[in-house]
């Protein structure tokens, strides 16, 4: 590593440390207080809470790093731009990518850090979030895993509808134990043709059996008549020819928010025969498990640009576009995910619009600054031009896409008010298009001839 990129990453690492480590401990201290009162309630003890948040750190730290990396590059190209630092480096013959390609690598390695978080450990604590408080006033341990009473689970590729009176999502062997269940098999035409009951029963992932212990076999005739019966109230019989894992009959209960990538793959393995909307949302969180991590490296692209200005005005006109920006980033992230959920949009898609549009942008004022250009100036009619071109472009993009893959005809977009959304991001698109070339034709210099 050469002495410039040293000087440029020390000066980027301390402003990044100090504003990570802030927003981490002002997100812990304000879920601290809006939880101190169910604490109080349960009477948590402090060990209890402590374990509370250190399994939550991961979660936190996921939606930290990319307001640490905004502003510690803003806070450290600014300050290098205000003391001529960077102008030294372009006059000395690097060019804009040379100087910044430290801080590339630091969004490649913060990218990569939120994806190993967001893989497992992020969605998991998210899951003990949901259900840590109410084991608290239980008096129970936040990591202690609690059985799912009265589950229903119903396989339509065999036809068997599962009914456990105590599903225990964890036990010696890593596999769910079943507690007093009740099995039916059925014809495609719902004829009843046998029923399990067991008190007990347990899967042999190496043998992939089912093993069933003090229970009872019924058969039926086609007339639904009992045909025979095998009571084993003291024994055990083994099922070999079931489908079913522990795991599809367990996932129906589970969100999809908190599940992990290898979990959000075998759910979606294992289901692959529910109805599209009921899998939607697990889909869209698949996507959205590796489409956020992505968000420190385009936060990169386009503080980078907004953070090398000449002058004390630009400074705060680019930390404020920076954090508008950001802010925006969230709430399209949000949008988006709800668009996906609700088969608006392909819910492998929707996750990365986000990412997309604003990585756009980010290229393009890297481009500018790359050629020493100034960025598009909002008072001025060239510079709205500008803007209106940045924007028109991925929204007619998106509208072509969806219209190219015939989704306005499908049931996706029922309803009067979802139907023409790709219609409506092409026109949006295509207006903007149109007043952005305008503009650009007609503010561009006119070449004046002076006469003699």
């Amino acid at each position: 590593m050469k002495l410039l990129d040293r000087y440029v990453l020390r000066n980027f690492l301390e402003p990044f440390f100090i504003c990570f480590g802030g927003f981490l401990a002002i997100w812990i201290i304000f879920d601290i207080s809006d939880n101190s009162s169910d604490f109080i309630e349960a009477r948590a003890p402090i060990k209890e809470i402590a374990v509370y948040y250190l399994t939550q750190l991961p979660q936190y730290s996921l939606v930290c790093l990319p307001v640490g990396v905004l502003l510690g590059l803003l806070y450290s190209l600014s300050r290098m731009s205000r003391s001529n630092e960077l102008i030294s480096m372009l006059t000395a013959g690097r060019s804009v990518f040379r100087v910044l390609l430290p801080l590339f690598g630091v969004g490649v390695a913060t990218t990569g850090l939120s994806l190993y978080l967001n893989w497992e450990i992020a969605p998991h604590a998210e899951q003990i979030k949901k259900v840590a408080i109410e084991k608290m006033k239980r008096h129970k341990k936040v990591l202690e895993a609690e059985p799912i009473p009265a589950h229903l689970f119903r396989d339509r590729l065999s036809n068997r509808t599962w009914f456990v009176k105590k599903l225990h999502p964890s036990s010696k062997n890593n596999e769910p134990r079943f507690d007093d269940i009740h099995v039916t098999q059925q014809e495609p035409d719902g004829r009843i043709t046998c029923k399990w009951y067991a008190s007990r029963a347990g899967y042999n992932s190496a043998t992939h059996t089912w093993k069933l212990d003090k229970g009872l076999i019924v058969t039926f005739t086609p007339e639904g008549d009992i045909d025979q019966t095998d009571s084993f109230l003291t024994g055990s019989r083994l099922i070999t020819d079931w489908n079913e894992t522990p795991w599809r009959v367990a996932s129906s209960e589970l969100d999809p928010q908190g599940l992990s990538v290898p979990e959000l793959y075998d759910y979606l393995r294992y289901n692959s025969d529910f109805p599209t909307p009921q899998l939607a949302p697990y889909r869209t969180h698949l996507a959205d498990r590796f489409a956020l991590p992505f968000a420190c490296f385009v936060v990169v692209l386009i503080a980078a640009p907004l953070g090398i200005v000449y002058n004390r005005t630009g400074v705060a006109l680019a930390v404020a576009g920076a954090l508008c920006i950001f802010f925006g980033m969230i709430l399209a992230h949000g949008f988006f995910m709800a668009m996906g959920k609700g088969m608006r949009i392909d819910p492998n898609v929707s996750p990365w619009m986000p990412d997309i549009i604003l990585g756009v942008i980010g290229l393009i004022l890297y481009r500018y600054r790359a050629t020493n250009r100034d960025l598009p100036n909002l008072a001025s009619s060239a510079g709205r031009a500008t803007v209106a071109i940045f924007l028109g472009i991925p929204l007619a993009g998106v509208g072509l896409y969806y219209l190219a893959r015939n989704l306005p005809h499908s049931a996706r977009f029922a309803g009067p008010i979802w139907t023409s959304i790709p219609y409506d991001c092409l026109f949006v698109g295509a207006v903007l298009l149109l007043y952005g070339i305008i503009g650009t034709i007609v503010s561009r210099p006119k070449l004046k001839i002076a006469h003699a």
